[in-house]
């Protein structure tokens, strides 16, 4: 079963005082995948950037570096893409290999895959592998259990466990205060997620993206099903890699195993890697941020397909 999206996504900056020079890096184009299919994809700055250049980062995302050199007193980024979107083959979770077992090999095996998912194994800016993380994690992973298994048992405590809550935390605000206060964003549990698998020594990492704008989620009770939590704006959730399978999306906020509802755009170690929007500025002063996302299925583009990302494959028996 597919789905052809299109996304348009738009972030403005107004400055409370001229800016005269910035620069910056956008990860706002979508990726190939096995599950995903880029037919149409672009980026437009206003005002003119004065230089701009693609090239792909060390994580294979697409990105797009811009100069800004007159000076302006707002910024707008538009991003707009055409994506099919398929849904993924899932492995049996029971039927994966020991999370133990996993953690091993990791630390031995000198394959290539392996030795690519070691780089998702430790620390990174926004993720520490904290005492108190590993002991919230450790109910999930008791000896034995099927890696897949314990991690949507992880997924399922922290959709569980923890509250939505925009107003909670920043950027800035700690994991271990996530933790602590068990409220915050889809960036939050997505980094919760990741360094608990981290913290019993696994391979996780951090994908961004879009939902479908009018999609829903199951219920997850009687009565109607429950809408999707992230769509209109940037969202994130997990990806755990699971060795002779590949890596498998995991959604702790909506508590899914993402199939046509997510659209993929960057992944890496955690938020740092893949911000939808960075940069470096000389003036400026305050500012204020407006960020929107739309997402709505359409008909079928007439264009070939595009050669599916190497590293990200499914190739265990499954069903979807």
């Amino acid at each position: 079963m597919t789905i052809i999206y299109a996304s348009r996504h738009v972030t403005t900056y107004d400055y409370a005082l001229p800016v005269t020079a910035s620069h910056h890096a956008a990860h706002l184009m979508p990726r190939a995948r096995v599950t995903q299919t880029v037919h149409e994809s672009g980026v437009r700055v206003r005002p003119e950037p004065s230089h701009r250049s693609a090239r792909t980062d060390c994580f294979g995302n697409p990105v797009l570096f811009f100069t800004l050199e007159e000076r302006h007193r707002s910024l707008e980024v538009e991003s707009v893409s055409l994506v099919t979107v398929r849904a993924p083959v899932l492995p049996y979770a029971e039927t994966t290999s020991p999370w133990d077992q996993v953690r091993e090999w990791l630390a031995s095996d000198l394959s290539p895959d392996t030795l690519e998912a070691c780089r998702y194994v430790f620390d990174s800016p926004f993720i520490a592998t904290l005492p108190a993380v590993e002991d919230y994690a450790r109910s999930s992973f008791p000896p034995g259990r099927p890696i897949l298994a314990a991690a949507i048992d992880l997924m399922h405590r922290i959709h569980r466990d923890f509250t939505y809550d925009s107003a909670a935390t920043t950027l800035a605000t700690p994991l271990a205060e996530v933790l602590r206060q068990r409220r915050g964003v889809c960036q939050d549990f997505a980094h919760l997620q990741i360094a608990c698998c981290r913290a019993m020594g696994l391979a996780a990492r951090y994908v961004s993206g879009y939902l479908h704008t009018c999609r829903v989620a199951p219920s997850t009770s009687e009565g109607a099903p429950a809408p999707m939590i992230g769509a209109d704006a940037s969202h994130a959730w997990v990806a755990v890699h699971v060795p002779a399978v590949g890596w498998v999306d995991l959604d702790p906020t909506n508590d899914v195993l993402p199939t046509l509802e997510h659209i993929t755009l960057a992944w890496g170690r955690d938020y740092d890697d893949v911000s939808p929007l960075k940069g470096v500025m000389m003036g400026g002063g305050a500012h204020a941020l407006h960020v929107a996302v739309r997402v709505t299925p359409c008909a079928p583009p007439a264009a070939p397909e595009p050669p599916a990302d190497p590293d990200d494959h499914h190739t265990a028996p499954g069903r979807k």
